[in-house]
């Protein structure tokens, strides 16, 4: 199974490393940096690399990558799930997954390392037996340990790792009893220069939040389950009422948690919620080009589009640009060519605008294509897919729960051609 795992930051630099079998010599490491090299964006480095004795499968996240060394052949998935539950461990447990966090808390992150692997199989993955294993560092903690030289390791095995539902511990209590689930989903499209789709997608997460007494039984129901392809669901959900009923029925574990992610790939029930209207030309022999762009909703169901962010990477031979905002601030990297457009809320009464003149180095050629325009935005209390919570139960105890359900659309990959 997994032999090693190897953190890598964006300078190329590994600071960290943990074995579970036998120590792999970081020159393993040699054929990802070639492959980092080959690739023109940090994301686009191969997730499976082959080399003569292992196989490297990897994920970045946080602008840092988890390499993982394996020496017989796996599903690359199965590795592939793991790595991104040791991101979601370590943000849970230290709020946030950066190299200055894990490199504080590096007891930690090897104790966790050690309970989450056994000899390089899969162990613990859920949070709520972790937090038993292992207490969440705390100031307090920190200190106690580093005058009296124990650990964070508990004294006691979770009472959930004994049990027919080993990502709830037992025992759970609250004053107060909540459930909150979050529908966030992250359309990826490509636009081309009439307005058109080319290719549209949506990836969607339903996240919750969890917090009741007891052992309680859940049921969630869609206005519209038939929407949903390549659902991925948590342990807790009954797979056969899915398929069955197209119900979601659990036991939830205690706190945060993922219940499912999916994906709508069908083009016609992708709604595009921006246009852009543009007009970038460059004429032959000019030393200028004329750079017009207007942004506008649709099919937002009346939602405003909030947090807009455009960014075009323009030919080499742009010198300067001058441009006058209609709203929002814009910067130009002359050195990178990145132009950046801060919109912040698109009003539909005035639609925000960037007009204006590029420099171009006198006696260029003509650009031989034109940039193309990346969008990111968010609407809040809006499943663009059209996916509707129907209601929510519970049963197994006798209180009454308050019950919250919360929307979002975001940009994923958003590019508009021209």
């Amino acid at each position: 199974m997994i032999h090693s795992l190897f953190l890598i930051n964006a300078s190329g630099d590994i600071f960290l490393e943990k074995h579970w079998k036998s120590v792999v010599s970081r020159s393993v490491c040699d054929y990802f940096f070639e492959a980092q090299e080959r690739a023109t964006e940090p994301e686009n480095v191969p997730p499976v690399i082959p080399t003569p004795h292992h196989y490297l499968i990897s994920v970045l996240r946080h602008h840092i990558y988890f390499v993982a060394v394996i020496q017989s052949e796996v599903p690359p998935l199965f590795v592939i799930e793991f790595l991104h539950r040791v991101v979601d461990t370590f943000q849970d447990y230290f709020g946030v997954c950066t190299e200055a966090a894990i490199k504080d808390n590096v007891v930690v992150v090897y104790e966790l390392l050690e309970e989450m692997l056994d000899n390089g199989f899969p162990l613990a993955t859920e949070s709520n037996i972790l937090k038993e294993l292992i207490k969440p560092p705390t100031i307090l903690r920190t200190m106690v340990n580093t005058i009296t030289g124990s650990t964070n390791v508990g004294e006691q095995l979770p009472t959930g790792q004994l049990s027919v539902v080993p990502w709830r511990r037992t025992g759970v209590k609250y004053t107060n009893n909540e459930a909150y689930f979050d529908v966030v989903e992250e359309i990826d499209a490509i636009i081309d220069k009439s307005g058109s789709t080319i290719t549209a997608e949506i990836q969607g997460v339903i996240d919750a939040c969890v917090k009741l007494t007891g052992m309680p039984d859940l049921t969630l129901s869609f206005m519209n389950p038939r929407l949903l392809d390549d659902v991925s669901f948590h342990p807790c959900v009954r797979f056969k009422r899915w398929e069955a009923e197209r119900i979601l029925s659990f036991i939830p574990p205690d706190g945060n948690f993922r219940l499912l992610s999916y994906h709508v790939s069908s083009q016609n029930l992708v709604a595009i919620p921006v246009y852009v209207k543009h007009n970038i030309t460059f004429r032959e022999g000019s030393s200028q080009g004329r750079f017009d762009l207007t942004l506008g909703p649709k099919q937002t169901m009346g939602k405003a589009v909030e947090s807009v962010l455009v960014s075009s990477q323009l030919p080499r031979g742009v010198l300067n640009a001058n441009l006058n905002p209609s709203q929002g601030t814009y910067t130009f990297d002359p050195v990178t060519k990145l132009l950046t457009w801060d919109v912040g809320k698109i009003n539909p009464q005035k639609l925000p605008s960037l007009k204006g003149t590029m420099s171009l180095q006198a006696g260029a050629s003509k650009p031989d294509e034109n940039p193309t325009i990346n969008i990111q935005f968010k609407i809040q209390q809006m499943a663009i897919s059209g996916l509707k919570v129907n209601r929510l139960d519970m049963y197994g105890e006798k209180y009454k729960p308050f019950k919250g359900i919360k929307y979002m659309t975001k940009a994923g990959k958003f590019q508009v051609r021209t």
